[in-house]
């Protein structure tokens, strides 16, 4: 359309007002569309608080990449029992942290100290001996488990710094890993438990306790300071060996729709109490 000085070109008219129609329609089109919405229902979540746990541990000074929504969780390997007992291998995600838990107690009870190869595990038993390996580099690791965690979903080992520089994990902060027992006590035995939310308010968690106990016993409220404050755990059984560890675990999953961590009873768990 030309035009001069704000008026049209004589012959001009039809055409003007038929682009003005134009126009008029594909803004009412617009206006009228609506978006879709996935029929696909959300993944229940068993108590808003336990993504507060998250904060325990630091892997890198910038938040690391999460996996997308629809990517499948890592693959979980029992022990190996046809290689012989003991042997344990598991694949999933690496993490580490340093500073501010530099200098405090472990789980084991000993200073962590992020110059010195140690890690965090949920499951495996303290002094165990495992060799870490990068699978996006092949770099390998051998470290000692001295500490428990990581209380992150999708995760399943926390290396210390000096651990997560050996296999060049420091920058990407989140690396796929394979695990390996090298040595230690037998990783299936002993007495586990599971997790199934922390809180910050104790009364939450006592509010959980309670229901819980009408189906499940014992449970436990295991509470612990951190740099962000208290936190109170609760768990759920006392159960012997892994395997029957996760297959309560799948049943609070089906039935409560939780999603619980599975975490090995040390001797003597610091903070924690019985019913």
């Amino acid at each position: 359309m030309r035009v001069l000085h704000g008026k049209v070109w004589p012959g001009q008219r039809p055409f003007f007002s038929l682009r003005l129609c134009l126009v008029a329609l594909v803004i009412s089109g617009c206006a009228g569309r609506k978006p879709i919405v996935s029929g696909r229902p959300s993944t229940p979540v068993a108590t808003p608080e336990a993504t507060e746990e998250e904060a325990k541990r630091t892997t890198s000074t910038e938040t690391p990449a999460q996996p997308a929504a629809n990517t499948p969780l890592p693959r979980r390997n029992r022990p190996i029992d046809s290689v012989g007992p003991g042997i344990y291998a598991e694949e999933g995600n690496a993490s580490w942290y340093g500073a501010p838990f530099h200098g405090r107690k472990a789980s084991n009870g000993e200073v962590y100290d992020m110059n010195k190869l140690t890690a965090a595990h949920r499951t495996l038993p303290f002094e165990s001996i495992v060799r870490v390996t990068n699978l996006n580099n092949g770099r390998s690791t051998t470290v000692r488990i001295t500490d428990r965690g990581p209380f992150v979903d999708n995760r399943i080992i926390d290396l210390s710094r000096a651990a997560a520089q050996e296999i060049e994990s420091i920058g990407p902060g989140v690396v796929p890993v394979r695990i390996e027992v090298l040595s230690g006590p037998d990783p299936a035995a002993g007495f586990f438990t599971a997790q199934v939310g922390a809180f910050k308010e104790k009364g939450n968690a006592d509010r959980l306790k309670e229901r819980l106990s009408v189906s499940y016993s014992p449970i436990y409220i295991q509470s612990v300071t951190l740099e962000e404050g208290s936190f109170y755990r609760v768990r759920v059984g006392r159960v012997s060996g892994e395997q029957e560890a996760q297959r309560l675990g799948d049943e609070l999953r089906v039935k409560e729709g939780f999603k619980p961590m599975i975490l090995r009873i040390d001797d003597q768990p610091p903070g924690e109490t019985t019913p």
